[in-house]
């Protein structure tokens, strides 16, 4: 099975943490979408596996109208062979989301909401600068419910300057009064060249507080873990039956392939990303040109792109696909990088699988780290 992500590099405004690629030009966003179902087109022959998941992210796929998502599933569905139960999930503002915008979303397929909640407190979103409120934070899970969308989930930012303990638990525990399914939690993280990282850099603000983040990491994983939930990605949460099949399919190594502007394209062997630059997407795709970059992987980065993925999965790296895969002297050196990290208890080794205790997973990057294998 194969998945498909499309790139929808429009946005509102520009949250002061984010550095994914977007525009608050919403001009040419028709434009954007005609290009994208040609490069489909054009590219329908990149998965061999049949369709299981689609999945709209940017960006902020809501803004786009219902005939723009209606007519690209539909010409999906032409051009790729896909299951009868495919996932299709759309990325959504709660500012967007109204009964009628929920209405036209289930009409044309969409049976999964990714809602970017970030928080339920005014304060916090005024200071990420967020487009919406707090009152639409809650507001909308409760439409989207009512209009028969109950696969929801959302996201939250925990470590955020204004976000003491108690707020951050009434955050979470908002989410579970709403009966949110999913939830996908991350650390506020200053990436380059974000006014966050600006505003940083001019002591206009303090930089993250590193030890209120791993508390409420910490605290996190103790609150969803009695409320049932299963921690199946580091910073992904589901009831049973409620994971991210798309995102999923990413840690498990299937292939997906991206559309649009700064999308990724993966097939086991090679990787390619598009050009993250909204104007030169379009004017390759005019041209008939297909604009992106390719790079073929070894056998040691496919092992060290497995060790990667795997080990902020639930259940973690399986040492019989590594012999499998890359041989008995591989699955050696994997127990051996191991050790350090066993002694110290932030792995665990049961079944031929290496692990993350809860204590490993703060330290999940630089464990993987030292996991890779060398050339």
């Amino acid at each position: 099975m194969a998945g498909i992500y499309i790139h929808i590099p429009f946005c509102r405004k520009a949250c002061h943490y984010c550095n994914f690629h977007f525009s608050t030009s919403k001009q040419r966003i028709p434009e954007m979408l005609a290009a994208i179902r040609k490069e489909a087109e054009m590219r329908n022959d990149y998965l061999a596996e049949r369709i299981e998941t689609i999945y709209f992210g940017g960006g902020t796929p809501s803004l786009i109208t219902k005939e723009e998502v209606r007519s690209t599933i539909e010409q999906l569905y032409a051009l790729f062979e896909a299951d009868l139960d495919v996932e299709i999930t759309l990325e959504a503002n709660p500012d967007d989301i109204t009964e009628e915008s929920l209405a036209a979303w289930k009409e044309a397929g969409i049976n999964r909401l990714s809602i970017g909640i970030q928080s339920f407190f005014e304060e916090d979103l005024q200071w990420m600068n967020r487009a919406h409120n707090a009152d639409q934070a809650r507001n909308c899970i409760v439409l989207a419910q009512k209009a028969g969308i109950t696969n929801i989930s959302i996201d939250l930012i925990y470590g955020t300057p204004s976000l003491t303990d108690e707020k951050w638990e009434l955050n979470v525990q908002t989410a579970l009064s709403l009966n949110i399914p999913h939830l996908s939690c991350y650390a506020l993280t200053v990436e380059p060249r974000t006014a966050l990282a600006k505003l940083i850099e001019t002591k206009q603000l303090a930089d993250v507080d590193t030890d209120k983040q791993a508390r409420h990491f910490s605290l996190l994983i103790q609150w969803l873990a009695k409320a049932g939930f299963e921690h199946y990605e580091i910073s992904n949460f589901a009831l049973p039956g409620f994971r991210s099949r798309h995102n999923s399919s990413y840690w498990e190594g299937k292939p997906y392939l991206g559309l649009g502007p700064s999308a990724h394209s993966f097939n086991g062997i090679s990787r390619q990303w598009n050009v993250s630059n909204n104007a030169l997407y379009l004017k390759a795709l005019e041209a008939g040109e297909l604009p992106y970059e390719a790079e073929q992987l070894t056998a040691t980065q496919q092992l060290n792109e497995f060790i990667m993925t795997r080990l902020r999965t639930m259940e973690g790296i399986s040492l019989n696909v590594v012999k499998e895969i890359w041989g008995e002297e591989a699955r050696l050196a994997l127990i051996h990088s191991a050790q350090k990290h066993l002694i110290h208890k932030h792995i665990i080794f049961e079944d031929e699988y290496l692990q993350l205790t809860a204590e490993g997973k703060f330290l999940a990057d630089g464990i993987a780290a030292d996991l890779f294998s060398g050339e």
